[in-house]
């Protein structure tokens, strides 16, 4: 329960920083360009907000756990007092005059921006005066476009408001990867240092890999570490790979649809790297601990079987789970052994060592200067490398692995650690600039389009077809939105 809270605490704070900077890119080309911004708010607040702030005659007014603000609009009426009808039979709306709104009235004062913070913690938005999007209809854009109004603004002008989002959040991440890169440096390890070779998950096994092997080329081509390997077996569709056993080479061939079965058996961590099982710290009252097993022991044996290598270690655990187990290891050069009994699922209650504590890692130290280009280097070729990636959701296999909230949580630790959280949030910077870029109603990327054919054709798309295409856009992304969390929701249920 710990660890999922801690998940969904990053999860939460690093998408709230995500939005709300990415609405904050749509506001300052907006403010730039002399653009009226009736609402900024972070999280959605159907019906009531959490906090809603706006500043009235110079003076900040604050309202707490309070209902929205009411549209400024009324049914208008003929000269007979009569609701005037449109052709639906619906009545038609009208601006209330701000000269009959009382004192105080929010309403009153629209050249100011309503600030707030919703209750539904799925997003947020940033709400453009003249523009038709998620937060307005068509009977509010009826009246004449007003000068402070984003339609009333030129094609050159509307467009940087629309793209200014997805500019924040890229540059956004080349910013934290540059920070990143200038606070922690970079490390990795070169799979020609694994020391003890790969662990390969079973579909590799099946097509011709051993525990212990090294990978050495990809289609002729030397790879540098593990996210190479990833890229070209399960995105390029490499084929032929040369692994190196023991002192020979050996030359292996994946199938055609390697991918997708990969894809299919949800085989995330297919090759990992093996290491030693060197212990860190024991859990108090677990049953290493009354095994009197310490901290740096190196586990060398399970009943009688030299093992010493992390996955096998665990392996074999996995069979002999809530029954007692001889463990060999090592203290201070001295070989030991104890009879402990594992826990239900064939934990020792232990933590281990870093994976590559005797293992030659490659790290690259960044002064403030050398950071900057490197994080927008890293920026760029992450960007690449998710396009590329992108194309698997095409794919038979490709479309069940959609996730939502639950798989991006799972992207966090277990435990809080900041450098591993500012690098999943330039990440998520990235996906949802690219998300966001998309030619689809209702994101950035449909007003793009939009605009270009404005630009073709000289004609602005009318507010009817603007209108239609966002409820159309909003209910295609709600669609999806319920599948991938339902993807979620399935593989917790089942995938047990």
């Amino acid at each position: 329960m710990e660890s999922f809270l801690i998940r969904a605490l990053q999860l939460i704070l690093s998408l709230s920083i995500l939005v709300v900077l990415h609405e904050f890119g749509h506001f300052a080309f907006a403010r730039l360009f002399k653009v009226r911004v009736e609402k900024f708010y972070m999280f959605f607040n159907p019906n009531f907000s959490l906090i809603r702030a706006k500043k009235i005659n110079g003076k900040w007014s604050y309202k707490f756990f309070a209902k929205n603000v009411p549209a400024n609009e009324r049914p208008k009426v003929n000269a007979y007092g009569e609701p005037v009808l449109n052709a639906k039979g619906k009545p038609v709306m009208e601006q209330i005059p701000q000269s009959e709104l009382p004192e105080g009235d929010w309403r009153k004062y629209p050249d100011n921006t309503e600030w707030g913070i919703g209750w539904l913690p799925l997003g947020g938005y940033c709400s453009i005066a003249g523009m038709v999007d998620e937060t307005k209809d068509i009977t509010q854009m009826a009246s004449e476009p007003q000068p402070w109004e984003y339609r009333s603004r030129s094609v050159w002008q509307r467009l940087p408001i629309i793209v200014g989002g997805v500019l924040v959040n890229f540059v956004l991440a080349m910013v934290i990867y540059s920070a990143v890169l200038f606070t922690w440096g970079r490390e990795y390890l070169p799979l020609k240092n694994a020391k003890y070779g790969l662990q390969f998950s079973q579909i590799m096994l099946d097509n011709g890999f051993k525990n212990g092997d090294k990978i050495v080329t990809v289609d002729g081509e030397p790879v540098e570490q593990r996210a190479d390997v990833v890229e070209k077996l399960l995105v390029d569709g490499k084929q032929n790979i040369v692994v190196s056993r023991g002192d020979k080479l050996i030359d292996l061939q994946l199938p055609a649809d390697f991918s997708q079965k990969v894809l299919k058996a949800q085989e995330v961590d297919f090759v990992a790297v093996r290491f030693p099982f060197v212990i860190d710290e024991v859990v108090k009252g677990s049953p290493a601990q009354k095994g009197g097993l310490q901290s740096g022991d190196s586990i060398v044996g399970i009943n009688g079987k030299q093992l010493s290598i992390y996955q096998d270690i665990v392996s074999e655990m996995e069979t002999s789970r809530n029954t007692h187990v001889d463990i060999n290891y090592v203290r201070k050069g001295r070989l030991m052994s104890s009879n402990v009994q594992l826990t239900e699922d064939g934990k020792l209650g232990v933590s281990v060592q870093q994976k590559f504590a005797d293992i030659q890692t490659k790290r690259t130290e960044y002064g403030f200067l050398a950071s900057i280009p490197a994080g927008i280097t890293f920026g760029v070729e992450t960007l690449k490398s998710y396009i590329k990636q992108f194309k698997l959701v095409f794919t038979k296999e490709g479309s069940k692995q959609l996730g939502g909230f639950g798989s991006i949580g799972k992207l966090f630790p277990k435990m809080w650690d900041w450098q591993i959280f500012w690098q999943m949030t330039a990440f998520l910077s990235i996906i949802l600039a690219f998300m966001n870029f998309l030619p689809i109603p209702g994101l950035d990327g449909g007003y793009v389009l939009y605009l270009i054919y404005e630009m073709i054709t000289g004609k602005k798309p009318s507010d009817k077809f603007l209108e239609y295409a966002q409820t159309t856009g909003m209910f295609l992304l709600l669609a999806l939105m319920i599948y991938v969390n339902g993807n979620d929701l399935f593989k917790a249920i089942f995938n047990k």
